[in-house]
């Protein structure tokens, strides 16, 4: 009988779920909406209960593509860093808290003070930042202490999924490793973290290896998927972890450029390392003894969205994609001094500023709207590069990128990438993501492969290879050196912008 593997990603937007053959190919895929509250000004959550009902929807619709009643396992992947918190009888709390919540910038700063940047450095090798589990736990603790006392168990979106699959808590290091409790040295709960924040250990879930089984469904639980009682499910993996086992990055030397609506840079290193100013993020990946850096750019294809939105009227659609690209491709590299700063909701990598702004800088009125196209694109590849930039100290020297993400449709975005990056820009296939990914561990876990490279190297192929332009590249240099030098001149600007700004 053929064999099928199932990955599932519970993603802030939409639930989405592959059915991938013994060959690697995507036979059925189906996605279910989310939908994000806003309860106040920087706030995001959403109900765990809506993230099981999107898998049992995504689950049934993808499998009803393919054509199939059954799988060999389940392999799971999801948003890091956000927040459930359930009762003794595994009832939520309250709404999950979203890693895109800000509310916690008082607990960032509590943490810092008292276990310190070295603290962190050593214990958990990431800052505090608004985004990680920890400080929400610690703004339940400080404003909803009623609920925060009845908390037994903390999960992540994808591990609240597994209990209502396998009725059993469990999570895996890579979505572990973005709590801010996690020692991602040692892959196992900080005990020294956890003590000098005054938390409970006992509300952690037991960690699990990634392409390891979990437990198995449950008959309800196999009754709402649609699924076969007993059916394994693996540990999977937080969704940046997945998404690179997904484009096969999953060894040193490889890198992932992410363009969607965040950008991200990932680079698998196989030693821990940290950041000396922890700029950049270091996290376990879904693969043992493997770690990767991460740098973060909060608006990548976003930014080019809202340029895109400010060109048209009211009730009058934005001009398409392809012609502002087609004008942007009619401009050189450098975009004839017109420098973008692409922080329209502040920035993550290399700044951590809440208060940066999106800029246009150098603008003369020999700039047409292809020279504003051209730069907010690269502005975003310079926000990339600026993460590569922090990585190669730490022994990152990758031979190219795998280009992930909706700009990695774009051809022209691509051989901008190689150019200012300096690399090989290539994409393969299937063009998965973190579903991919998702199911390779699943494939790995239950005996198809004996690793997750071998899986990598018999399912995906390569697309196409880029090469870096040597003219383009010595004109993003340039370029570059512009963009580089633009933030710290105005760094004082955005914050004096901040304390103007009136109350919510």
């Amino acid at each position: 009988m053929p064999q099928h593997y199932l990955g599932i990603d519970v993603g802030t937007t939409a639930v989405k779920a592959l059915v991938v053959d013994e060959r690697g190919s995507v036979v059925g895929e189906a996605e279910s909406p989310l939908e994000v509250s806003v309860p106040r000004p920087g706030w995001a959550e959403q109900n765990p209960s809506d993230w099981w009902q999107g898998t049992v929807n995504a689950v049934r619709a993808a499998c009803a593509q393919a054509g199939i009643r059954d799988v060999e396992s389940i392999g799971l992947s999801g948003q890091m860093h956000s927040l459930a918190l359930l009762d003794e009888a595994d009832r939520s709390l309250r709404p999950a808290i979203l890693w895109n919540d800000v509310r916690t910038t008082a607990q960032c700063r509590i943490i810092t003070d008292r276990v310190g940047e070295a603290g962190l450095r050593r214990l958990v090798g990431n800052p505090a930042l608004e985004g990680f589990t920890a400080p929400k736990l610690l703004w339940m603790r400080d404003e909803e202490p009623s609920l925060y006392d009845r908390a037994r168990t903390l999960l992540m979106p994808k591990d609240y999924v597994r209990l209502l699959m396998i009725g059993e808590k469990a999570t895996e290091p890579s979505d572990a490793a973005g709590t801010l409790l996690f020692d991602v040295r040692q892959s196992r709960w900080s005990e020294e973290m956890i003590a000098a924040l005054k938390l409970d250990p006992a509300i952690l879930p037991p960690v699990r290896d990634s392409a390891g089984v979990t437990g198995r469904l449950t008959a309800s639980a196999a009754e709402a998927l649609g699924l076969a009682r007993g059916t394994s499910v693996v540990g999977g993996g937080a969704d940046n972890a997945a998404a690179a086992v997904g484009s096969g990055v999953v060894e040193q030397g490889a890198m992932q450029t992410s363009v969607g609506t965040s950008g991200a840079v990932v680079a698998p290193i196989g030693r821990h390392r940290v950041d000396p100013g922890m700029r950049i993020h270091s996290f376990n990946h879904a693969i043992a003894d493997t770690w990767y850096l991460m740098g973060v750019v909060l608006s990548a294809g976003a930014a080019l969205d809202w340029f895109r939105r400010t060109l048209s009227a009211p009730n009058e659609s934005p001009p398409p994609y392809d012609d502002l690209i087609a004008e942007a491709a009619g401009v050189p590299p450098g975009s004839d001094g017109l420098t973008f700063l692409p922080y329209l909701t502040g920035e993550r990598t290399p700044h951590a500023d809440s208060n940066a702004r999106g800029v246009f800088s150098g603008m003369h009125t020999g700039h047409q709207r292809g020279h504003l196209v051209r730069a907010v694109m690269e502005g975003v590849v310079f926000a990339l590069r600026d993460s590569l930039e922090l990585m190669r100290p730490l022994g990152v020297y990758a031979t190219e990128a795998v280009a992930v993400g909706g700009g990695a449709r774009s051809d022209f975005w691509r051989r901008m990438q190689a150019a200012a990056l300096g690399v090989p820009v290539v994409t393969v296939a299937p063009r998965g993501g973190a579903p991919y990914g998702a199911a390779i561990l699943a494939a790995v876990g239950s005996g198809g492969f004996a690793s997750v490279e071998e899986a990598c190297r018999a399912w995906l192929r390569p697309l196409d290879r880029i090469e870096p332009s040597a003219t383009a590249s010595a004109a993003y240099g340039e370029a570059y050196e512009r963009y580089r030098k633009l933030y710290p001149r105005l760094k004082s600007h955005f914050a004096e912008q901040a304390q103007d700004k009136p109350p919510e």
